[in-house]
């Protein structure tokens, strides 16, 4: 796939599906690492359903997955992810949080959101957040895929929702393997899981711009060990080094101090 044609689409359509990212083998590999993700939450005591987010149990939702596995790890920096990431919010970002939904059949949609939505307050005016989500399953609309609104990310306060909304809304589909970028101001949900066998497994990486604060706190969900292993580079995305966030400082080229008491005079 160009993924030049595919940076496009994101920008303009709001989403885009990459396929070929993990072959048939790697793919069967990561969903196997998530299910035990899984198992080793319920027993760390991580609740993996009804926990607030969707109406039954049918969801399996599985978090701290940084800290699960190594496989994780890779996932959440793996280049071409990147590659979008930084296309769409400069290379200024962190790594917001790293969870799973798998949408077991009888599985129901959740409440309409945007992601950006949830951490930033309107008017959202430009592209802050971003979600790439891993197809570790055949994607479509029988086994829940994500239904989005086509356009919705261009909408800059929750007023501007269509009063139809939900009825407007179309399912991604995406083949195992392969990953859907999607505008952090998109408006979405999750889509009702109605085939008889057929689960869907997707890894959501989300990531924000630098001045707003993550969704997971690392240094408190991810073990000395785990921080120990990370390298230089995902150690920086996922802010754990120690350092502020003086960007807009060195954009306005003006010393942090008098940065502060310009915005607060």
């Amino acid at each position: 796939m160009d993924l030049e044609v595919a940076k496009r689409q994101l920008l303009e359509d709001g989403c885009c599906v990459v396929p070929g990212i993990l072959t048939p083998a790697e793919t069967d590999s990561v969903r196997a690492k998530l299910w035990q993700a899984a198992e080793n939450n319920e027993r760390a005591g991580v609740p993996t359903r009804q926990i607030g987010l969707d109406p039954n149990e049918h969801n399996v939702r599985v978090f701290y997955l940084l800290e699960r596995d190594a496989i994780f790890r890779e996932l959440i920096q793996h280049p071409t992810a990147i590659e979008f990431v930084t296309a769409l919010l400069t290379s200024d970002f962190l790594i917001s949080n790293f969870t799973a939904n798998i949408a077991l059949p009888g599985s129901q949609s959740m409440e309409l959101h945007s992601d950006q939505g949830i951490v930033v307050p309107e008017p959202w005016l430009q592209p802050w957040s971003i979600n790439v989500i891993w197809c570790l399953n055949d994607v479509d609309e029988e086994n829940g895929a994500t239904r989005y609104l086509p356009g919705s990310h261009k909408i800059k306060y929750a007023s501007e929702l269509p009063q139809d909304a939900r009825t407007r809304m179309v399912p991604f589909k995406a083949p195992a393997g392969s990953f859907v970028v999607m505008d952090g101001r998109l408006w979405h949900t999750s889509g009702a899981n109605v085939s008889k066998d057929r689960e869907r497994a997707l890894l959501f990486g989300y990531y924000s711009r630098s001045f707003i604060r993550q969704q997971q706190n690392w240094n408190a969900s991810l073990s000395p060990e785990t921080i120990d292993s990370l390298s230089p580079q995902l150690r920086a995305w996922l802010g754990l080094e120690a350092r502020a966030n003086v960007s807009l400082a060195r954009r306005l080229r003006i010393h942090p101090v008098a940065t502060h008491t310009k915005l607060t005079s």
